[in-house]
């Protein structure tokens, strides 16, 4: 746990050394964190509407849709770690300027996940559907615990998907099935040997680590949960 605690910690390091010079001129041009935050919230906003778009508009062999969300995902999720760092380098941190931030981080989880629904279910693919629906469930659940358990004096910060994963992996996989499938198409498949079973498609590249998201974010709320039991019993 140290150790991932450790190399999650210097990589956020390297981010911060690449986009400080970013949050300097957000500084000069008078930019608050809590401005900055709007702002990702209203690209995650952007997100869910490319993806009722593409529901609506495109059609199931069409992952271009897809891969523009997965870049406005990864985009809008760079806003997450300037809000912050404006407030530090700032000098402009604030109580409710944080409770802004995770609340707004909430609504655009939420809104993200909306707009991968409504897309999964619109070109019928309901079990996917089913998968980010339970995502979305763990990724709440990780926020909760730890925002619970430091109401209560407990720090929470463990586990492997944490926002910041989750953010990355979804975003980086959406645009890797919207490339793919300029190459190889949207509409390819791969059949069990002999049969007509379906083993894989090019949607699968974003489907897939949805389904491992749906699993690891409840695995991690659920750690969590008995990290912070642990640290309550010897409180007591």
């Amino acid at each position: 746990m140290e150790q991932q605690t450790s190399l999650r910690t210097n990589l956020q390091l390297g981010i911060y050394k690449v986009i400080d010079p970013v949050v300097k001129v957000f500084i000069k041009l008078g930019l608050t964190p809590n401005a900055v935050t709007s702002i990702g919230f209203a690209l995650n906003v952007g997100v869910a509407v490319i993806f009722i778009f593409g529901a609506e508009e495109g059609n199931r062999g069409d992952l271009s849709y897809v891969g523009w969300a997965g870049g406005l995902i990864l985009f809008a999720g760079l806003f997450d770690m300037l809000d912050g760092q404006v407030a530090r380098l700032g000098n402009m941190k604030s109580t409710f300027g944080a409770l802004y931030d995770s609340v707004l981080d909430r609504y655009s989880e939420l809104i993200m996940f909306l707009g991968i629904c409504y897309y999964l279910v619109g070109h019928h693919y309901f079990l996917s559907s089913l998968f980010a629906f339970v995502a979305l469930i763990g990724s709440m659940m990780v926020s909760y615990v730890r925002a619970r358990a430091e109401g209560l004096g407990i720090e929470c910060k463990g586990g492997l998907m944490q926002r910041p994963e989750r953010v990355v992996t979804i975003g980086l996989c959406a645009v890797l099935c919207g490339i793919t499938s300029l190459y190889i198409g949207g509409d390819y498949k791969i059949y069990f040997p002999g049969t007509k079973f379906q083993i894989f498609e090019t949607m699968s590249i974003f489907t897939i680590p949805i389904a491992v998201l749906a699993v690891l974010t409840n695995i991690t709320a659920f750690n969590r949960l008995v990290d912070a039991k642990k640290s309550l019993m010897e409180h007591e």
